[in-house]
């Protein structure tokens, strides 16, 4: 072969490994950082809602909200002064009158229950309470009763009065054991006004006998 004619090709062949000699340059996309997103804020927190109170025992309960059993049966009869107003008498009573005067108005109230009902001592000191007046003892209980017998009934009669204050207060009550039971006559109000009507009452007492009331 002709060595000017190799001359050339060498050359050629030369430039050629050179050229894949050379390192490669690759280019990419390099990912970006990623930024964690920030934290949420928190929602503003409300103090907790306390837990609504136990709700509070109940008072224990009185003689005004303690139902008590009306006696049934055999009743008693009665005529009332004409100057007592007759009222509706509720669900304890058997009657109920208002009486208007002197001092404003007095009550009449007319109940029964069976048995004694705690005996005429303690209803008697009840009823001293009510005006202000303070308790008998038991061997003041005969002085302190007026026993009286009217159309075959025994009926015992107290005037609790002579309290003081600025409005004192008096009851005229008669007691009356009938058929396994306990009525009372009830008479209350300003002692003024309860006091003039002493006699109406006494007079009224006369007029109670069996009958279907």
């Amino acid at each position: 072969m002709n060595p000017r004619r190799l001359l050339p090709l060498s050359a050629a062949l030369t430039a050629l490994l050179a050229a894949c000699s050379k390192p490669e340059i690759a280019s990419y996309r390099a990912p970006k950082d990623s930024v964690a997103p920030a934290p949420a804020a928190a929602p503003h927190s409300h103090p907790a809602t306390p837990a609504p109170a136990a709700p509070a025992a109940p008072a224990p309960s009185t003689m005004a909200n303690t139902p008590v059993a009306t006696a049934t049966g055999e009743g008693l009869a009665w005529s009332a002064p004409a100057s007592w107003a007759a009222k509706a008498p509720g669900s304890m009573r058997k009657g109920s009158y208002t009486i208007k005067g002197e001092g404003g108005e007095a009550d009449m109230s007319i109940t029964a229950f069976p048995g004694d009902v705690g005996g005429d001592l303690a209803n008697v000191n009840r009823w001293r309470g009510q005006v202000g007046l303070p308790p008998i003892a038991p061997a003041d209980l005969a002085s302190a009763v007026q026993r009286l017998e009217r159309n075959g009934l025994k009926i015992g009669v107290v005037d609790l009065g002579g309290a003081t204050g600025a409005a004192p207060m008096r009851t005229l009550a008669a007691i009356v054991p009938h058929v396994g039971s306990t009525w009372f006559f009830k008479l209350t109000g300003p002692d003024a006004l309860v006091a003039k009507e002493k006699a109406a009452f006494m007079a009224f007492l006369d007029t109670i006998k069996p009958g279907t009331k």
